[in-house]
């Protein structure tokens, strides 16, 4: 059973020895004080409660995100909710047994059919059938972006055409028209669609960027194109100011974002994955002295099979490259430039 402090406590790689940090690495924790996709202070609550069956939390979470029209934290609420669901998935049986018709209920089995789908061998037919809970999720509440970023993501594994695209991205963008999660959504629709092509997507994240807010998480979104460029093995060399331009709008964007908290750290990390591999070693150390503790994931799965190992490697290179030497570790366990993950 999972228990309350199993979901409270950080995941730590087992193996290491504590060590004092330096201020080097961004700050006082020790390697075995680094939390991996670490909820925040909103989110621990409805996964505690979704451990012990019990739905009200998620749902009064997810309530209050859709009244206040918080989209993109709502987005990646209904995300780890759904992704906790994979392997517990009474609480949400509950929810929706409870209330068929909840849109936020109908958004988490949303998610979670998609997800479901997105791992079959027969992905784009299984997608295809899932459908219904997207459009129901879609129905429930109108203004919302996040089911359309859903039915994006769906599109794209289901090899949906351009003309079918566009009219989901034009539903979505009607709603909330800087939502971060449609931008990368279509990003990797793009990416998909014109392989390859990343002049291309580094294009459409600029321009989205450029329209956007300063403080909107879209200024990160030409990060997520240099990220797709450096983790790719085909297509045309991008020029090295571009992806430079491309650190610079998230360095930009970080410190208007709370610093040493969970909710920016997934795009702190990704900003750390592409300032190490483009060896801009200070810039990478003061983004791991606003990252705090946290690791995420993503983007460090994609190189590794030990994402929290590897950033803590990774972190330990930053502050041997600040300091003028030569990092020790690959940027890669996989190699220099892997493909990177499809959803």
């Amino acid at each position: 059973m999972v228990g309350t402090m199993a979901l409270q406590l950080p995941f730590i790689r087992a193996g290491r020895m504590t060590r004092p940090a330096s201020p080097l690495l961004g700050g006082p924790c020790a390697d075995d004080e680094v939390l991996l996709d670490a909820p925040d202070a909103r989110l621990s609550p409805a996964l505690v409660g979704a451990a012990h069956g019990d739905h009200g939390p998620a749902a009064r979470l997810l309530h209050a995100t859709r009244a206040a029209a918080e989209w993109e934290r709502r987005d990646r609420y209904v995300t780890r909710l759904a992704a906790f669901a994979r392997s517990r998935p009474e609480w949400l049986d509950a929810w929706l047994a409870t209330a068929p018709k909840d849109p936020d209920a109908l958004l988490v089995a949303a998610q979670l059919a998609v997800d479901r789908a997105w791992r079959s061998p027969a992905r784009a037919e299984v997608l295809r059938e899932v459908s219904p809970l997207i459009t129901a999720a879609a129905r429930g509440d109108r203004r919302d972006p996040v089911p359309w970023r859903l039915a994006l993501d769906h599109a794209r594994g289901a090899q949906a055409g351009h003309t079918y695209f566009e009219e989901l991205w034009a539903a979505a963008v009607r709603r909330a028209p800087h939502h971060y999660g449609c931008h990368v959504a279509a990003l990797r629709y793009l990416a998909a669609s014109w392989h390859g092509s990343h002049r291309e997507c580094f294009d459409f994240a600029d321009r989205a960027a450029q329209d956007a807010p300063a403080d909107a998480l879209v200024q990160a979104l030409p990060l997520r194109a240099a990220f797709g460029y450096l983790t790719d093995d085909c297509g045309a060399e991008v020029p090295r100011e571009r992806l430079d331009a491309a650190a610079d709008r998230a360095i930009a964007l970080s410190p208007r974002l709370p610093a040493a908290d969970p909710w920016p750290a997934r795009m702190r990390n990704l900003l750390l994955f592409v300032l190490v591999r483009l060896e801009r070693w200070a810039d990478a150390q003061e983004q791991l002295r606003l990252n705090g503790p946290y690791a995420t994931s993503f983007p460090w799965d994609r190189v590794s099979d030990d994402p929290l190992g590897h950033f803590l490697r990774v972190r330990d290179d930053i502050g041997t490259g600040a300091a003028g030497r030569t990092p020790g570790h690959p940027p890669s366990e996989r190699g220099r430039r892997v493909r990177s993950g499809d959803h």
